[in-house]
């Protein structure tokens, strides 16, 4: 995950934060996951389990490195969420076609993350983390793009979000709220183990045309070209979290 003024990288069983400060100095914290949802096995919590694991480890990422500018953290951001969601509500209600009103709902909900991205490092920084893991997994230099952003899951959110939309709205009045519950969480468990094939299957065409837009979201909007500063911060949160997780492997060793 890219900060305002960092990199957050974290594995199953462990994170690391590097944070550059506005005086220059690099600081670096890497501390065991309290909530691991690698151990989740059953793929309907799955997905969701990842999600709650993200949520989860911010507060402790930031009581360990107060300085980490987390994105949610800018007003402006925020702001988005809430016009967006009241947007959303807007057209809920409005005289459109069922079709027509889930693509623009979901072209909507991109608004907060597209708006979170201009401005500031926020966008060098997520292709500094590209960057960084991207070679270290390939063992050669990679581009500031990887297959494995979530990015990649716009395509599956937003088609199993509206047809999970869709068919709660078929569901009897008194049922549709928790119809439109449960096909939240079906859309984000599903999603997830979609994006999971499509990592595992990446020539697939079905796989190719699920990316797209998450990749061209990353390429021309959510990444930018790191600089070497930059790239330090990547690779000290990188090397740190690898080192403690290999720590805790040799330890249950």
């Amino acid at each position: 995950m890219a900060l305002s003024n960092g990199v957050l990288v974290h594995g199953p069983d462990a994170w690391a934060c590097a944070i550059r400060t506005p005086d220059g100095e690099l600081k670096v914290v890497a501390r065991p996951k309290k909530l691991r949802a690698s151990q989740v096995r059953n793929p309907v919590l799955r997905g969701p389990a990842r999600i709650a694991e993200v949520f989860a480890l911010l507060p402790q990422v930031k009581r360990a490195l107060p300085e980490a500018e987390l994105p949610l953290e800018r007003p402006r951001v925020v702001g988005a969420m809430l016009g967006s969601a009241f947007v959303l509500q807007v057209l809920r209600r409005a005289q459109l076609r069922p079709v027509a009103r889930e693509l623009l709902s979901g072209l909507l909900s991109l608004a907060p993350a597209a708006l979170a991205l201009r401005g500031g490092e926020l966008a060098s920084y997520h292709g500094a983390e590209h960057v960084s893991i991207g070679s270290y997994e390939h063992g050669t230099d990679r581009p500031k793009e990887h297959e494995r952003c979530g990015s990649h899951l716009v395509g599956p959110m937003l088609l199993t979000t509206a047809v999970g939309n869709l068919a709660a709205e078929r569901a009897p009045e008194r049922l549709r709220r928790p119809a439109r519950l449960a096909a939240a969480f079906g859309a984000v468990a599903t999603s997830i183990e979609v994006f999971g094939w499509m990592t595992r299957n990446p020539n697939h065409p079905l796989s190719r045309a699920l990316a797209r837009p998450g990749h061209e979201l990353q390429h021309r909007l959510g990444t930018r070209e790191p600089t070497e500063a930059q790239l330090e911060v990547a690779e000290a949160a990188l090397r740190a979290c690898l080192e403690l997780e290999d720590r805790d492997h040799d330890h249950d060793a």
